[in-house]
């Protein structure tokens, strides 16, 4: 697939440009994710489902996108300052207030694991993509929890409990999500895991690092205390994390990445 026209230059450093405004691990996660999209053929008009305060957007792409939509009001409040969407409106993924054939690009970043009833949520998007138009999406995989530290000593306990924290309604393998999007008219074109046992239990651990970052956050309305390239815990986290974040795709990941089309 050729450069889509809201690639950032293939120079850019995804993984530093999130570390300074993100806890490490979501910003490990995130790196990683962005770095997919800059091949990936996304074509205007491009609605962002589940956008969240715009962050992802902002770092991702070279431009604005054209809608970013999310149903709370808060993160889009803080989303207007990063002008990363043209228009934003506070709606559910199950009602999209879009005519029929809109947009023919949907992005949805790590957001349809938190939705429990999928169904309505993927049969909107089928209706408002365009034909011939991409659903592009990631979530955890059904291998999300197979290697995580606690669960050698808690088990299935601790397995629930840290989905139950990340709001996870849905972690599953491609089987499973070709199905599911099968029945809502879709045609998966490809399919990736990522994120390794390693960068999995980076991201685990970081849970718990991060409580700084959250109540930092709570006060100042930022993650990062200190974000510059001056800051020597931010520059030692990089290095730390820059192997797993030019690790090379596993053979099966914490996380699934896929790339659905609409039929012509």
């Amino acid at each position: 697939m050729t450069r889509n026209a809201f690639a950032r230059p293939p120079e850019h450093d995804f993984l530093w440009n999130q570390l300074v405004e993100l806890p490490y691990f979501r910003a490990l996660l995130r790196a990683v994710e962005s770095r997919f999209y800059q091949e990936l053929p996304i074509v205007e008009p491009v609605l962002d489902l589940g956008s969240g305060d715009g962050s992802f957007a902002a770092h991702t792409f070279s431009r604005p996108l054209d809608v970013g939509l999310d149903p709370w009001a808060a993160p889009l409040w803080e989303s207007r300052a990063r002008r990363a969407h043209k228009l934003l409106i506070q709606a559910e993924g199950a009602r999209l207030p879009f005519a029929d054939c809109a947009f023919r690009t949907v992005v949805s970043n790590s957001v349809l694991e938190h939705i429990p009833d999928l169904e309505p949520v993927l049969a909107e998007c089928f209706r408002v993509l365009r034909p011939g138009g991409y659903l592009l999406f990631c979530s955890p995989s059904d291998h999300f929890t197979d290697w995580l530290i606690g669960a050698k000593v808690a088990g299935d306990a601790y397995r629930r409990w840290f989905n139950r924290i990340s709001r996870h309604y849905h972690c599953d393998g491609p089987s499973a999500w070709r199905a599911r999007l099968e029945r809502a008219g879709f045609t998966v074109e490809r399919m990736w895991y990522y994120f390794s046992p390693r960068a999995l239990r980076a991201l685990e651990v970081g849970h718990y690092l991060g409580l700084p970052n959250l109540l930092w956050k709570k006060i100042t309305g930022r993650w990062v205390v200190f974000p510059s390239a001056r800051n020597p815990v931010l520059r030692l986290l990089y290095r730390l994390l820059r192997p797993l974040y030019d690790e090379p795709r596993p053979e099966a990941g914490a996380y699934l990445f896929g790339v659905a089309r609409k039929g012509e």
